[in-house]
């Protein structure tokens, strides 16, 4: 059966990466994916960057990550992949994409998700990887373009952005052509009307280049990342397409604002419903 992980940016900002960690594998979860969202802020409303307080930024985040490798070693969880900071459009975040790369390779992971700019295209955006792939190569780590969206205010739903269908993803992918860069589909973001064309369409498409996830539940409509089974993804459909496309990867949940309805104290508890429902989804591969 496959190994089941989770984000941990959300349970981290209220009780630290260190805690989420031996919490986490208390839970049943085989792996983490180490999220780096605080390395740096940015401010969407302003769309300003700002500078954050987090060990991530500070000259001894190498020391802070080992750390959390060591925890997880001692409680029998590990890092598969981590996700870096966004968005990628701007320049002072562009500046600590390498350092989240090093903080994959000391956490152990293998993968580290960097999306591309939304609005550039396929050959722009292959400018940046390749920019990137030396340093990623040199530390062992692949990178995963992810499928994004805008969201158009007068239509009330999403639209195209960088990787949102097959052929934008598969034209990313093929503008750099090289092993080291890799898809994590985001299953609520391919479920989104008026930018995805589909899970399970994309899934297909995609094929062997699939090698990270991104599961959460949504009604179709919103970027809710709740977590699966809760809303409207038809998750045998999505878990029938893995099994078809052969994915060998991990389950990874990204349902962040999940957790966000649990205090401190019970916070355990959702992520105990996390890991039953990453199970479900991995009982259903089996069973297509």
């Amino acid at each position: 059966m496959h190994k089941i992980s989770t984000e941990i940016h959300s349970a981290a900002t209220r009780i630290g990466e260190e805690k989420a960690v031996e919490l986490y594998a208390k839970a049943g979860f085989d792996a983490y994916d180490l999220s780096m969202f605080s390395m740096c802020g940015y401010d969407w409303a302003k769309g300003r960057f700002y500078e954050s307080e987090h060990p991530f930024a500070k000259s001894n985040y190498l020391a802070f990550v080992r750390n959390l490798r060591h925890i997880g070693e001692e409680c029998g969880i590990h890092c598969n992949q981590s996700h870096a900071p966004f968005p990628v459009c701007c320049k002072e975040i562009r500046s600590y994409l390498k350092r989240a790369i090093e903080c994959t390779a000391e956490a152990g992971g293998q993968i580290c998700i960097v999306h591309p700019d939304n609005n550039k295209s396929p050959e722009e955006n292959a400018e940046f990887y390749f920019e990137l792939l030396p340093f990623a190569k040199e530390h062992g780590v692949k990178l995963a373009a992810e499928n994004m969206w805008n969201w158009d205010s007068k239509a009330g739903c999403s639209s195209f952005a960088a990787c949102a269908t097959s052929e934008s993803f598969l034209a990313h992918l093929n503008a750099v052509n090289d092993e080291y860069l890799v898809a994590c589909l985001d299953i609520g973001h391919a479920e989104m009307r008026g930018s995805g064309e589909g899970a399970p369409h994309m899934i297909r498409a995609l094929g062997s280049r699939l090698q990270a996830l991104h599961i959460h539940d949504n009604d179709r409509l919103h970027d809710s990342h709740q977590i699966p089974f809760s809303m409207d993804i038809d998750f045998g459909a999505v878990a029938a397409a893995l099994k078809e496309a052969e994915y060998r990867g991990y389950l990874t949940l990204e349902a962040d604002s999940y957790l966000n309805k649990y205090t401190e104290e019970e916070i355990f508890s959702g992520m105990v419903r996390l890991k039953e429902s990453a199970a479900r989804i991995a009982l259903l591969m089996e069973q297509a």
